[in-house]
């Protein structure tokens, strides 16, 4: 809730004790915006669910909180409509002093978290040895708009990259690698990623048909457990070789992690087992021990139990995830956990959080938080795949968005005749290809499928990037125009006339409500609508007023305008991962 609300809310609050009692003291004010901004910009719907305590009709419970009710600092003198709402217009002097007011803000009146907490996203997580794909665009983009949201609020986040680096894939791979190129055992860069995810394709079908070297392949995973010199050695260079390909691709999308992969937790397994034994919890089954759960069951209909150790004496994921979750909690002492992962393991995570509360895990001061997305999806509506059925790479899904956007920005200065340099070009064309992508991604509820388009996302038009950078590049062409420096512009007093003027200096002070809503929801889209919302008032604003030609000092006041707008775009999008450009 932005302070103006908080206000609002504080002072119809005190007028519903003043008008009936203290006995309404906590009721909630049901303050909300308005839903038609002809009504003015709040409403208060408190008197309609009062009715029947106070045995009054709800206008007249209205009338008598209007009558109590003092907001002329903040609001025009309040109106009753229909059967009882109390409808609230914000007054333009306010407005105007809420605008000056962030002028010098860097944070554009954005609150800093009261009590900053350690907070743990957990995101992106491909796995050593494979090439990262389409899948693993979602978890990346999205987790890391968490993260700088969480961290832009104060809080103390740490970015956790849990990779896939451990298990039977590696006893597997080093095997067939031992037969077929041993030297890429021994030498560093002696496969490229391609040829490393070909080799695993190869290994897994021999391990999936051949029993005896199933059979050397557990051997080579007892021998990485027991920590063998040269099987050590050989899984240092796979996981480095893989590490070097990843970073790349975090390098063209900007995004910083560390590293935490499953091995990092492997010795903490055993005592995960013996915690839950010692707990009472553990149950053998069929010689694996298990914990069953509560609400999950098989076909069968019976109680469906969480391996912990396999009947081998392995381990698997559940165990990685609970001893991972035990230390983020004791060691890197976390408040809040978020796991960024598609939709279809969320009957992992609330089986592995099941079993972690029933073994007395989690403090009541701990949160943890699934945050699930849907499927990337061709535009046949089908899981997004090549030509050929193969999943997509993720680098050439990228690079094939700034190829296009490199194409497209080539036609438009063609037709436009401008030259520009290839540094230009190269430069333009990698960040609205990129931003195209993430935007493209992070615009869609993070619950639902959405379809993979280039020609969507890359279109100047509609809720896109390129849209929104282009209204960004539209105001710095202002002050070139004008020869404005926006840094230099000070304190200026801000006046607001023009209906698009008030319109958009509303719309400018919701920002901190906005993020608010996507810290404690955690979806970025909402914090997308509000930026293409904003571009579009903005464009109303800019069409019907005019700006460079204004007399002063409504010239000035205009020009203020225009910065607050660019300021808020920049921030906002930089909380998606998004860069701006002042041309395009």
């Amino acid at each position: 809730m932005n302070a103006t609300q908080e206000k609002l809310k504080a002072q119809v609050e005190q007028a519903l004790i003043a008008a009936f009692g203290a006995d309404l003291a906590g009721v909630d004010p049901i303050l909300v915006p308005a839903s038609n901004p002809k009504f003015g910009d709040y409403q208060v719907n408190v008197a309609l669910s009062l009715s029947k305590k106070l045995g009054l009709q709800p206008r007249a419970i209205a009338g008598a909180i209007v009558d109590k009710l003092d907001v002329s600092e903040i609001c025009e003198p309040p109106e009753i409509a229909g059967p009882g709402f109390i409808n609230l217009k914000l007054k333009t002097a306010y407005l105007e002093a809420q605008l000056n007011a962030i002028q010098a803000d860097p944070r554009l009146g954005v609150p800093a978290a009261k009590t900053p907490k350690r907070k743990i996203v957990d995101f992106s997580s491909p796995n050593i040895a494979k090439e990262m794909h389409v899948g693993h665009l979602r978890s990346t983009i999205i987790g890391d708009s968490i993260a700088r949201i969480l961290e832009f609020l104060g809080h103390d986040v740490l970015r956790l990259n849990h990779v896939g680096d451990w298990g039977t894939q590696f006893g597997m791979l080093i095997a067939y690698l031992r037969e077929v190129y041993p030297e890429a055992l021994t030498t560093a860069n002696a496969l490229d990623i391609g040829d490393l995810v070909s080799f695993y394709r190869k290994a897994k079908l021999r391990f999936d048909t051949d029993e005896a070297f199933q059979e050397t392949a557990r051997q080579e995973v007892v021998r990485l457990q027991a920590g063998a010199e040269d099987t050590l050695h050989a899984w240092k260079l796979l996981c480095e070789q893989s590490r070097r390909e990843f970073q790349i691709i975090y390098e063209l999308l900007d995004i910083k992690l560390i590293e935490r992969g499953e091995s990092f937790y492997n010795p903490l397994l055993p005592g995960v087992v013996e915690d839950l034994d010692k707990s009472g919890l553990l149950v053998e089954n069929q010689g694996a021990k298990c914990v069953f759960l509560e609400g999950f069951t098989n076909r069968e209909g019976e109680p469906l139990p969480l391996i912990v150790q396999k009947s081998d004496g392995g381990y698997n994921y559940a165990t990685t995830d609970l001893a991972s979750l035990c230390y983020r909690i004791q060691q890197d002492e976390a408040k809040r956990i978020i796991y960024v992962t598609d939709a279809g393991q969320a009957n992992h995570f609330a089986q592995f959080f099941q079993v972690a509360r029933k073994a007395g895990w989690i403090p009541d001061d701990v949160e943890l938080v699934h945050v699930p997305f849907g499927l990337v999806l061709g535009e046949d509506g089908k899981k997004f795949k090549t030509r050929s059925g193969d999943t997509v790479r993720l680098r050439d899904l990228l690079d094939e968005a700034v190829s296009r956007a490199h194409a497209d920005l080539k036609t438009r200065l063609q037709k436009e005749e401008r030259q520009e340099t290839e540094e230009f070009i190269n430069e333009v064309a990698t960040v609205v290809g990129i931003s195209a992508v993430k935007y493209a991604d992070l615009s869609q509820n993070r619950t639902s499928n959405y379809i993979f388009s280039y020609d969507k996302m890359l279109d100047l038009k509609g809720n896109t990037a390129p849209y929104m950078l282009y209204v960004y590049a539209r105001i710095y062409g202002i002050s070139r125009k004008g020869d404005i420096n926006f840094k230099e512009l000070g304190n200026n007093a801000i006046f607001l006339q023009h209906e698009t003027e008030l319109a958009l200096a509303k719309y400018l002070l919701q920002l901190d409500e906005v993020i608010s809503s996507v810290e404690q929801d955690l979806l970025p889209n909402r914090l997308c609508e509000y930026l293409f919302e904003l571009s579009q008032k903005f464009n109303q604003f800019y069409d019907r007023c005019s700006i460079l030609q204004a007399e002063e000092p409504q010239r000035t006041s205009r020009l203020v305008l225009c910065d607050l707008t660019a300021r808020t775009l920049k921030l906002g999008l930089s909380l998606l991962g998004i860069q701006v450009l002042e041309r395009m």
